[in-house]
């Protein structure tokens, strides 16, 4: 009876941290899907027609969806790659060399987290203003103004990957903790290897999670940033949900909605790549 007794008791309390962890769950769940709910049936559901998909059928011939998401995805793209070339090199080079500037490295990484963006996207109007006066005389002209191209604005790449940096910055720092850069450095180095190989054959492939989480990042603040774009008076896909949103709300949140799903099966395809990229390992 007493050995009854102590495992009814054993049970008793292995089941209540279920029992939580399942309240909590739910409540999260509850949190995340009921405003997402409401606002797929706010996009397929008006009293005069009811039930209709005709929201979502007006996005492919909606003036200025596909050209304003295709900028968005391309600034997105420019963005992680410039990124991730700058902070994965630095940081590899602070860690082998100069460990002592890791703190100063982390505070400049993260510093744009501190500036609001109202002031930084003033700062860039002011300095594409003053850089337009000053180098009107030189050859060095036509790169500015070639940089504020509505087409491709590489002025909004420039500022985003100021945005990002502190969010890819913790994610590679979380990705180089896990492993011993240095040990494979001097291996690598001591085969023969050319730091290009070191740095895209032994280092990436060990990093392939983090450089995964801080590219989705990347690609979910490029997507979502309005301030800065609009600002500066350019109109990738947040600025166009806006502008749309005053006229056609049920169009503006039906965009928002495939934009979320956009990301999701994005997250999902490349975490199903790096399951199978383990398994083959």
């Amino acid at each position: 009876m007493a050995a009854l007794t102590g495992l009814e008791r054993v049970s008793g309390t292995a089941a209540r941290p279920a029992v939580w962890r399942w309240a909590v769950l739910l409540v999260a769940a509850a949190y995340f899907l009921i405003p997402l709910g409401a606002s797929l049936w706010y996009t397929v559901y008006t009293p005069a027609t009811g039930v209709s998909l005709s929201a979502y059928g007006e996005l492919l011939s909606a003036e200025g969806f596909l050209r304003s998401l295709a900028l968005s995805l391309g600034l997105a793209a420019a963005t992680i790659v410039l990124v991730l070339l700058l902070a994965l090199p630095a940081m590899l080079a602070v860690r082998l060399f100069t460990p002592r500037l890791r703190p100063v490295m982390e505070v400049v990484c993260t510093l744009p987290l501190v500036v609001p963006p109202i002031t930084f996207v003033a700062g860039i109007g002011t300095s594409l203003r003053t850089g337009a006066d000053v180098l009107a005389p030189t050859p060095f002209w036509a790169t500015l103004i070639a940089m504020q191209d509505p087409a491709f604005p590489v002025v909004l790449v420039l500022a985003y990957v100021v945005l990002v940096l502190p969010f890819v910055y913790r994610s590679l720092d979380a990705g180089l903790r896990t492993m011993d850069v240095r040990t494979l450095v001097e291996a690598a180095r001591n085969l023969g290897a050319s730091w290009p190989y070191v740095l895209f054959r032994v280092i990436v492939p060990n990093l392939r999670s983090a450089l995964a989480s801080a590219s989705f990042l990347t690609l979910a603040l490029v997507l979502g940033e309005y301030t800065v774009a609009s600002l500066l008076g350019y109109e990738p896909f947040a600025v166009w949900i806006v502008t749309v949103s005053g006229s056609k709300g049920q169009l503006s949140v039906a965009v928002s909605i495939l934009s979320l799903f956009l990301i999701w099966l994005l997250l999902l395809a490349v975490s199903s790549a790096f399951g199978k990229s383990k398994e083959r390992k």
